[in-house]
C-alpha cells in the first residue's frame, strides 16, 4: 500500500512539472512578442502620399488619358445661375365690374381658357344699369324738347344727357352700345362684360346666378407672350450684370432648345443670409412652349477679359479639402500637385497657384489617373499595416507522457 501511494506522487509530480514548463514557456513569448496597434493616421495619409505614376503611351491610349497644357490667355467669366419663370407683370389683368348685380349668364366658364381681346365674358343683370339707362332716355327726350328754348335751357339740356353719357361709360360699357340705346330707346336690362386683352384666364371667381359686388374680382387674364425669369445673383457677380446685358437660358423641360433673353431690372436690395440679389430676364414666347413655372439656367457672359494661368476644367480633380492636377514629367511619370483655382467658364479654369504656364497636365481620365496612385501608394505601405505580417504560430511543445508504472 505504502509503494502505490509513492508511486502516484511520483508520477502526479511529474505531470505538475511538465504543465508548468509549458505554462512558463508560452507566458515568456508572449511577453517577447511587440504589442501591435492600429495606426489610422498613417492609413490616413496614404491618399495624401500618392505615389507618381508612370504611363507609356499605350497604357495612356487604353484607359482614355489625354493631355493638355498650361497657357496663358484670355479667360471671360461666366456667371451661372438658376431662376423661375413667372408671369410677365405688366401683362396681368384683372376683370371686376364696376357695377352691382347678378350674374345672367357666364360665357367664359373654364379656368385655362383663351380669350381674345374684346370676347364677352358674362352679362350681369343690375337695377343700377336700368336706371342710367332710364336717366339716359330721359335727358335726350329733354334735349329735343329744349330745342326751340333759350340758349340756356338748351346747354343745360345737353349738358345732362352727355353726364348720363359719361355714367354709362364709366361703367365699360362701349360707346356704340349707348348710341344704340339712344337710337331705339329700350333699356336693356344686362350689361356685357369683355375682355380687356388677349390672353389665358388663370382664375375664375364666379358662377352663373352669383351675387357679385363692384370692384370684385372675376376674371384674371395673362398674356403669356412675353415672360419673365426670376433668377438670383451672388454678391461678387453684381459687378458683371447690368440692365440690357443679353442672356442665354436653357430649361430642363425642352432639352436642347435655347432661347435669348435680356435683363430688364436688378433689384436694389440684397438678401442678407444667402447674400444674393434678384434678376428679372424678359423673354419673348410667342410659341407658348415657356410655362410660369418652369426652372431655367441662365448664363451670363462677361464683357471683360483678363489674361490669366488656365488648364481645361477636366484637368482639376476636386477633392472637398483640396484641387489637385496631374502634372507630366520628361520620362512620362504624372505627379499630384495642389493647385489653387480662380474663376472659371464652361470650358477652362484659371490657376492662381502651384502651375508654371507651358506645364503639362492631365485632361481626361484624371480620376482614373488617381485611382491608380492611390492605389500603388497602399500597396506599398501595407507591409507596415498592422495585419500584414505573415508570421507563423509558435508551435507549442509536445506533452511527455509520465513513465510506465514498473511490474513488482
Amino acid at each position: 500500500m505504502t509503494r502505490t501511494l509513492i508511486r502516484a506522487a511520483v508520477y502526479g509530480g511529474v505531470i505538475v512539472t511538465t504543465l508548468g514548463s509549458v505554462y512558463l514557456f508560452t507566458r515568456d513569448q508572449a511577453t517577447a512578442a511587440p504589442v501591435q496597434t492600429h495606426n489610422h493616421a498613417g492609413a490616413a495619409t496614404v491618399r495624401d502620399a500618392a505615389k507618381p505614376v508612370t504611363l507609356s503611351a499605350l497604357d495612356a491610349r487604353r484607359i482614355g488619358v489625354t493631355y493638355a497644357t498650361a497657357t496663358l490667355g484670355p479667360l471671360a467669366k461666366e456667371v451661372r445661375t438658376v431662376g423661375q419663370i413667372t408671369l410677365d407683370e405688366t401683362k396681368v389683368q384683372t376683370v371686376a365690374p364696376k357695377i352691382d348685380g347678378w350674374v345672367e349668364r357666364l360665357v367664359v366658364n373654364t379656368t385655362g381658357q383663351y380669350v381674345s381681346a374684346g370676347q364677352a365674358l358674362l352679362t350681369i343683370s343690375s337695377p343700377m344699369l336700368v336706371t342710367a339707362q332710364e336717366e339716359l332716355l330721359l335727358a335726350a327726350r329733354l334735349e329735343g324738347d329744349l330745342s326751340a328754348a333759350n340758349a340756356d335751357a338748351r346747354r343745360n339740356a345737353t349738358e345732362l344727357l352727355a353726364s348720363a353719357r359719361r355714367r354709362l361709360a364709366y361703367w365699360d360699357i362701349p360707346k356704340t352700345e349707348i348710341a344704340e340705346i339712344e337710337r331705339t330707346r329700350e333699356v336693356r336690362r344686362t350689361l356685357t362684360l369683355r375682355a380687356p386683352s388677349s390672353g389665358y384666364v388663370l382664375e375664375k371667381n364666379v358662377l352663373a346666378g352669383q351675387k357679385i359686388m363692384t370692384g370684385e374680382a372675376l376674371f384674371r387674364v395673362a398674356d403669356l407672350r412675353t415672360v419673365w425669369i426670376e433668377g438670383q445673383v451672388f454678391e461678387q457677380d453684381l459687378a458683371g450684370i447690368r440692365v440690357g446685358q443679353m442672356v442665354h437660358a436653357d430649361f430642363q423641360a425642352l432639352p436642347g432648345e435655347h432661347r435669348m433673353g435680356r435683363i430688364a431690372y436688378v433689384y436694389p436690395t440684397l438678401d442678407p443670409e444667402s447674400r444674393t440679389a434678384r434678376m428679372r430676364v424678359v423673354l419673348a414666347n410667342e410659341d407658348m412652349r415657356l410655362k410660369p413655372g418652369m426652372y431655367a439656367t441662365i448664363r451670363i457672359a462677361g464683357n471683360e477679359s483678363v489674361v490669366v494661368l488656365s488648364v481645361p476644367r477636366t484637368a482639376v480633380l476636386s477633392t472637398g479639402e483640396r484641387s489637385i492636377v496631374f502634372v507630366r514629367d520628361a520620362h512620362d511619370g504624372l505627379a499630384a500637385r495642389e493647385v489653387s483655382l480662380g474663376r472659371a467658364n464652361d470650358q477652362r479654369v484659371e490657376i492662381l497657384r502651384g502651375l508654371s504656364a507651358g506645364e503639362t497636365v492631365v485632361s481626361s481620365a484624371t480620376f482614373l489617373v488617381d485611382a491608380e496612385s492611390n492605389l500603388g501608394t497602399a500597396l506599398g505601405g501595407m507591409g507596415n499595416m498592422p495585419g500584414m505580417e505573415m508570421t507563423a504560430p509558435p508551435q507549442p511543445l509536445p506533452l511527455v507522457p509520465p513513465a510506465p508504472a514498473q511490474k513488482e
